[in-house]
């Protein structure tokens, strides 16, 4: 089944992380063997194994935060700064682009005519691996995660011009735009001038990361159309980072998608980060949160899959039945013992996201 994962830092892992990103997971984590840090080692996403998943699509980032807590890699002291790290990471799928492995999908047509060559492919294929060398490039949708990298509202305009569609305007800590996770902070002076921005420009808002507050002041300040890239259920697993019950409700009303995150401390209470075993979270873990989604709407129409792999961590701390992203092919047998229909398994792992970019871009 084709899927597409809407949350992917895969410029950050191939330009901060220093990862080539068309050899195997496997090979990856050999060549990191004498390199230290969080989740070395543990790669589970590369270009062969998207492929082997099919995972014809995927929406990946533009991330350099600058909240005034510089942290290598990711926090930097200055806009500036910021905007740099960006700009490269956007030349890098453009250079990806150029060499034929991607392609960076921009509107309805180019999503159409994308889709349809991986359903033909794929009603072709053999199914044996040589078969996903012939598979079609994998598409590409343009986020940024944390609108610091915008120096101002009106740059915006620039930015949608180089391929952003998507724009989540925080991540963790006080964001210039508005608060992320940790914060009780709503918007500040830029981002109500930068959501008017993104309304004029179709630039789609990811509610992810918002505090509570800048939440619910998103949705007064911006009438379009909302989604959660990777997003669990705080009924759950009870944390800020997670959304609420009546702010799912929220984004359903919106007829707005919510990405299942795959971070096992967001799908374990009372899981801590560096201490317990991921042998305590597997992907039925991630299936209760999809699961808990659509009993909460009353249907399958916004539950979808956002993974966050390799975002910050590695095999460490994702469920512990997935080595590499290849695996997500094993959640739609998981869905089906639950009792979903085919039909809704294919809107969950592709459907969902495919309907929302369609009304997003008609």
């Amino acid at each position: 089944m084709l899927i597409i994962d809407a949350h992917l830092d895969l410029s950050m892992n191939a330009l901060q992380g220093n990862r080539d990103l068309l050899s195997s997971a496997y090979t990856i984590r050999t060549q990191e063997a004498r390199t230290a840090g969080k989740g070395r080692t543990q790669g589970t996403v590369a270009f062969p194994e998207m492929r082997q998943g099919r995972i014809a699509l995927s929406f990946v980032t533009l991330f350099a935060r600058s909240t005034g807590n510089p942290s290598p890699h990711s926090d930097f002291a200055s806009p500036a700064q910021s905007y740099g790290i960006a700009q490269g990471q956007l030349a890098y799928y453009r250079a990806l682009e150029r060499m034929g492995y991607v392609r960076i999908i921009t509107d309805r047509g180019q999503l159409d005519g994308h889709i349809n060559a991986w359903q033909t492919w794929e009603s072709t294929a053999i199914g044996d691996a040589s078969d996903y060398d012939n598979a079609p490039p994998l598409g590409f949708v343009i986020s940024m995660e944390g609108a610091d990298p915008i120096l101002y509202p009106t740059q915006l305009e620039a930015w949608a011009d180089s391929g952003l569609r998507l724009l989540g305007l925080t991540h963790y800590g006080p964001g210039r735009y508005a608060g992320g996770t940790g914060t009780e902070i709503g918007l500040t002076e830029l981002g109500r001038p930068l959501l008017a921005e993104m309304e004029r420009l179709g630039v789609i808002l990811d509610l992810t990361h918002c505090s509570d507050e800048a939440f619910w002041q998103s949705l007064d300040h911006y009438n379009g159309l909302v989604l959660a890239s990777h997003n669990n259920c705080r009924a759950l697993v009870p944390h800020q980072r997670q959304f609420s019950d009546a702010q799912l409700r929220a984004i359903f009303e919106r007829d707005g998608v919510i990405g299942a995150a795959f971070d096992a401390w967001m799908l374990q209470p009372g899981w801590i980060t560096g201490e317990t075993p991921n042998d305590k979270v597997t992907l039925n873990n991630v299936v209760d949160h999809i699961d808990y989604v659509c009993q909460l709407a009353g249907n399958t129409r916004h539950a979808a899959i956002g993974t966050d792999l390799d975002g910050g961590y590695g095999r460490e701390q994702s469920p512990s039945d997935l080595d590499t992203i290849a695996d997500l092919q094993k959640i739609p047998g998981l869905l089906e013992t639950r009792g979903y229909s085919e039909d809704d398994i294919a809107a969950i792992m592709h459907g969902n996201w495919l309907r929302f970019l369609h009304d997003a871009w008609n």
